[in-house]
């Protein structure tokens, strides 16, 4: 998502658990077992119930997002599996940071290699991104003149390499509401009647996977390059 600053990007992004399906007890269970390797299960909370949201600082070393350590430890990536993953001021993370995820989200998992050994963790998540269009944020707002110049906005806007950018599938825009859209009384579809349709669609691709002898694989989502092409002899 691009936009200027408060257009409600983040608004947007936090709303997104609300809408997607419960989960069920193959993928609480896969949750609760990367929180409980990263030693981050909520006392008193055996099984988790609810998907993860995961929005890390733009500090946060690649180490942090991917895992790693002298003894490896899940990285904000597999804590946000079957959950979301939501990377604010996304030109803002380092370049190495953002490189590194391109293997996972192509995978489904991240290996981390050290001399004793590898681990695999798993990391399927739904990553979100927002971003200012420009350094000082108001690039092509309607009320507030952009102080950049078309340069600085350019670099600045190729700080995500165009690899990273083709594994997101949807690029939006999030222009800047009106106070009279705010202020009004218009209601909007809620969270609840959204979660209903994605549900329907899940349960749909459920039914379709095990039909194929895929029980482990719960939503399109899961498939990586080579199941798919293999779904595909099979249809």
């Amino acid at each position: 998502m691009m936009g200027v600053p408060g257009s409600g990007k983040t608004l947007l992004a936090r709303a997104m658990p609300s809408i997607l399906p419960e989960m069920s007890i193959e993928e609480s269970l896969d949750v609760t077992r990367i929180y409980s390797v990263a030693d981050q299960l909520p006392a008193g909370t055996p099984l988790i119930r609810h998907r993860p949201f995961r929005a890390p600082h733009h500090t946060i070393s690649h180490a942090g997002l991917v895992g790693g350590g002298n003894i490896p430890k899940p990285g904000e990536i597999s804590l946000a599996h079957r959950g979301v993953l939501f990377l604010d001021e996304f030109p803002e993370f380092g370049a190495r940071v953002l490189e590194v995820m391109r293997q996972p989200m192509e995978d489904k998992i991240v290996t981390i290699s050290r001399a004793k050994g590898s681990l695999t963790f798993s990391a399927n998540f739904q990553l979100i991104a927002a971003m200012n269009p420009c350094p000082c944020g108001y690039y092509g707002d309607s009320q507030k003149p952009c102080t950049c110049a078309s340069a600085m906005v350019t670099k600045y806007q190729k700080r995500i390499s165009g690899p990273l950018l083709d594994r997101i599938d949807i690029h939006i825009e999030v222009p800047r509401v009106d106070y009279e859209k705010l202020s009004g009384d218009r209601v909007g579809e809620s969270s609840e009647a959204i979660r209903a349709r994605v549900q329907a669609a899940r349960d749909i691709q459920q039914k379709r996977f095990s039909n194929n002898g895929s029980s482990d694989i719960i939503c399109n989502a899961d498939m990586r390059v080579g199941e798919i092409r293999q779904f595909c002899k099979l249809q």
